[in-house]
């Protein structure tokens, strides 16, 4: 391609200017170009640090203790039977998933190579949790109407990076969408406020 940097032909992708120390960065037009085996040491280069043993424990250890806990809140609900089930049964049949995976990977996961290190980007999904139970906890307060719209604008602009003029407008669109659908066109019993 005209005005682009050649790529050498040894594998390598850095460019005869950086002498080999800098790493490597393209241009999205030059990725086009790049072959499977060039692509694929790119994106080695890029990836995260891998976690180790000890992280690998930890997160195992995480999924076992939720899976435990819901275990034991679905048994509290009830199981019944197949044929005439209870409140607690699939949430018991999930949680039970949860604790063998839990398991499996605290047994096998320790010589686990593709797990990634924890970085700032790992709270992010702990934080759309805490957001989303947020939301669940003050819906029968003030209806879902707010809460909402303020998880709406937290997981678009501050999770997904996204613009404050796209968050704002399809946030609004979410929340006006869910109103007319579940509240007006369904009339569904969600707690809501106008």
């Amino acid at each position: 391609m005209k005005g682009t940097p050649a790529v050498p032909a040894g594998g390598s992708s850095e460019t005869a200017a950086s002498g080999g120390d800098a790493p490597r960065s393209f241009p999205e037009d030059v990725l086009d170009d790049l072959t499977p085996e060039q692509l694929a040491a790119q994106w080695e280069e890029e990836k995260p640090p891998a976690a180790g043993a000890l992280a690998n424990a930890a997160s195992s250890l995480v999924v076992l203790g939720v899976g435990t806990g819901a275990a034991i809140l679905s048994i509290t609900m009830g199981l019944g039977t197949p044929a005439t089930p209870q409140p607690g049964l699939w949430p018991f049949i999930i949680s039970c998933v949860m604790v063998a995976l839990g398991l499996f990977q605290l047994i096998a996961g320790r010589h686990n190579r593709d797990a990634e290190k924890f970085t700032r980007m790992s709270t992010a999904p702990l934080t759309g949790l805490v957001t989303l139970a947020a939301m669940v906890a003050l819906m029968p307060l003030i209806g879902f109407e707010l809460p909402a719209l303020v998880l709406c604008i937290i997981w678009m602009r501050f999770l997904g990076g996204e613009t404050w003029r796209s968050t704002l407008v399809v946030s609004a669109s979410v929340v006006v969408a869910f109103y007319g659908i579940f509240v007006l066109a369904l009339h569904t019993s969600v707690p809501h406020l106008f």
